[in-house]
């Protein structure tokens, strides 16, 4: 009974990182329409994290220590700062399934990564194949309009995207071994906390309060905050961290296999965006290449 409830557990876990962070690309197009992107991400990990930070201790969770906020804030930086910081600045000139497309590419740095950390083991044949695969894919995607028809995507829009999908990469290896807290949700609490005070101090930066008003916000934003802040981060971003403790890095990558088909399908149902066939070719080659990679993966770590 405990095998199934924990196996039922895994599922829904996987469910909530699959579907739910694919709708998380249009829901951000629609909350930066009328909020400035990093004090609405900011705004949006601060009361998902303060909320789940206060759960764990009304239900005693120990004091977390100073080695484990050192590392929340890390991983915080890299995965929220770096990675979803990146996705929504982006968002303003790249469409939310373009952007979920080269996010993808979250495995293929994963590899890399891994086998730079390990020198001295080479990568193997399918490992090399998916690499050159998935790299070749993202080139034909972002690169000059020539390689295929006019329909040219925004070079620094992209730039940011890609530098998002190494940051989260990196975030989340850092991750597997960094000195968190023994309770997931509590390290999730901690780690969105971390970065939406950094998100916050970007948004300070970059002078995002210059103009903006509440006021302003439309009924569309306010409605995509709350459900980034619900689903996105207390239920999405949780399953993702806690997901990472309970299976492999491989499996919980496999979510690079359906976002951007969710993304891609919503932004052109209900935001009209443009699909070219550019992008439905690249996004197939990106996939493909995730899959051999992590197909992979898989094997070598039963």
């Amino acid at each position: 009974m405990l095998q199934l409830s924990f196996r039922l557990k895994i599922v829904a876990a996987f469910l909530s990182i699959y579907l739910i962070w694919g709708s998380t690309y249009l829901a951000i197009r629609f909350a930066i329409q009328t909020f400035p992107p990093f004090f609405m991400a900011a705004t949006r990990f601060l009361i998902a994290g303060g909320a789940l930070y206060a759960w764990t201790a009304a239900r005693g969770t120990p004091k977390p220590t100073r080695s484990n906020w050192i590392a929340a804030t890390i991983v915080g930086g890299l995965l929220l700062l770096g990675g979803n910081g990146g996705v929504v600045w982006a968002e303003r000139f790249v469409p939310s399934g373009l952007a979920a497309v080269l996010i993808t590419t979250v495995p293929l740095w994963m590899a890399l990564l891994e086998w730079f950390r390990n020198e001295h083991i080479r990568p193997t044949r399918q490992v090399a194949l998916g690499l050159i695969i998935g790299f070749s894919g993202l080139i034909f995607l972002v690169g000059p309009k020539q390689l295929a028809g006019n329909s040219e995507i925004n070079q620094l829009g992209a730039a940011v995207l890609i530098l998002a999908a190494l940051s989260w990469a990196i975030g989340s290896l850092y991750s597997r071994k960094a000195k968190l807290p023994s309770v997931p949700l509590q390290s999730t609490a901690m780690e969105m906390i971390a970065g939406g005070i950094l998100l916050f101090g970007a948004g300070v930066v970059a002078q995002e309060w210059v103009g903006f008003s509440i006021s302003h916000m439309s009924t569309i934003s306010l409605i995509a905050l709350l459900y980034l802040i619900i689903f996105g981060s207390m239920i999405g971003f949780s399953s993702y961290v806690w997901l990472l403790t309970k299976t492999t890095s491989a499996r919980v990558s496999t979510y690079a296999y359906i976002n951007p088909v969710v993304a891609v399908f919503l932004g052109w149902a209900l935001a009209e965006e443009q699909v070219t066939v550019r992008t439905l070719l690249a996004a197939a080659v990106i996939v493909g290449a995730v899959v051999v990679i992590t197909t992979h993966w898989k094997k070598t770590s039963h």
